[in-house]
C-alpha cells in the first residue's frame, strides 16, 4: 500500500475509541450504576410499569447528557490549561535557552545517559526551539497529549457508553410484564457490569476475578440503596 493511499473510513473512529477509553469505561460504570439503583429502587416500591420507565428513561437521559457536558467540560479546561502552560514555556525557552538545555542535560544524566550523551542531545534541543518545548512539556510540564485532545470527541463517547449502559436495566420494563422485566433487567444489568468489569481489567492489566467483582460490588450497593429508599418512602 502507497504511503499515499486514503486510511480506511472507520480508521478515526478507532483512533478516537482509543484515546477516550477512560471516558467509556467511567461512562458505562456511571450509567449502569446509577439507572441500575434508579430503577430497582422504583420497581421495589411500585406495580406501575410505566412509572418505572419513565423514571428509568428520563434519569438515563439526564445523566448522560450531564455526563457528557462535565466530560466536555473536563477535557476543554485541561486543554486550556495545558496551551497556557506551553505558551508559557515558550516565552521562557526563548528568554533562557542555555538554562533549559542545562536542565534538560542534567535530566537526561539522572535517567541514564552519559555526560557526553547528554550534551549532544541538549545541544540539539538548543538549536530547535519547537523541540525543547516539547521536551519540557513531556518531562518538566508533564501534560503529554492534553493540548491535541478533542473535548467534542470525548464528551460524544461519554454520552453514547452511558446511555447505552442506562438503557440496559430500563429496556425489559419497556417490553415485559413487571415482575418479568423485574427480573430481566437485574440479569442483563449483571451481564453488563461483568463485561464491562472484564473490559476494565483487561484496560488495565488488573486481575480479572478482583476488577468484576469489585464493579459488582459498586453497582449492588447503589440496587441495595435505591430499594432501601423506595421503601422507606413508600412505606
Amino acid at each position: 500500500m502507497s504511503d499515499d493511499a486514503p486510511s480506511p473510513p472507520w480508521g478515526g473512529l478507532l483512533a478516537s475509541l482509543r484515546t477516550s477509553i477512560g471516558d467509556i469505561a467511567f461512562g458505562m460504570e456511571d450509567g449502569a450504576v446509577s439507572i441500575a439503583g434508579l430503577v430497582f429502587g422504583v420497581a421495589a416500591s411500585t406495580n406501575d410499569p410505566e412509572v418505572v420507565l419513565l423514571a428509568g428513561a428520563t434519569g438515563a437521559a439526564a445523566g448522560a447528557v450531564s455526563m457528557m457536558a462535565g466530560t466536555y467540560l473536563d477535557v476543554q479546561s485541561v486543554r486550556d490549561r495545558a496551551a497556557a502552560l506551553r505558551s508559557r514555556a515558550r516565552v521562557d525557552i526563548e528568554a533562557d535557552p542555555e538554562g533549559h538545555q542545562r536542565r534538560a542535560e542534567e535530566r537526561l544524566v539522572a535517567q541514564g545517559f552519559t555526560l557526553e550523551e547528554a550534551a549532544t542531545v541538549g545541544t540539539a534541543l538548543a538549536r530547535n526551539p519547537d523541540a525543547m518545548l516539547e521536551f519540557v512539556s513531556a518531562f518538566e510540564l508533564e501534560i503529554g497529549s492534553a493540548p491535541r485532545e478533542s473535548p467534542a470527541v470525548h464528551a460524544a463517547w461519554m454520552f453514547v457508553a452511558d446511555l447505552f449502559a442506562a438503557a440496559t436495566p430500563v429496556i425489559p420494563f419497556a417490553l415485559l410484564p413487571l415482575e418479568t422485566a423485574r427480573v430481566v433487567s437485574l440479569v442483563v444489568t449483571t451481564l453488563l457490569l461483568i463485561c464491562l468489569g472484564i473490559g476494565r481489567a483487561r484496560v488495565a492489566h488488573a486481575g480479572y476475578l478482583a476488577t468484576t467483582l469489585q464493579t459488582l460490588a459498586i453497582a449492588a450497593a447503589a440496587a441495595a440503596a435505591g430499594v432501601l429508599i423506595g421503601r422507606v418512602v413508600t412505606g
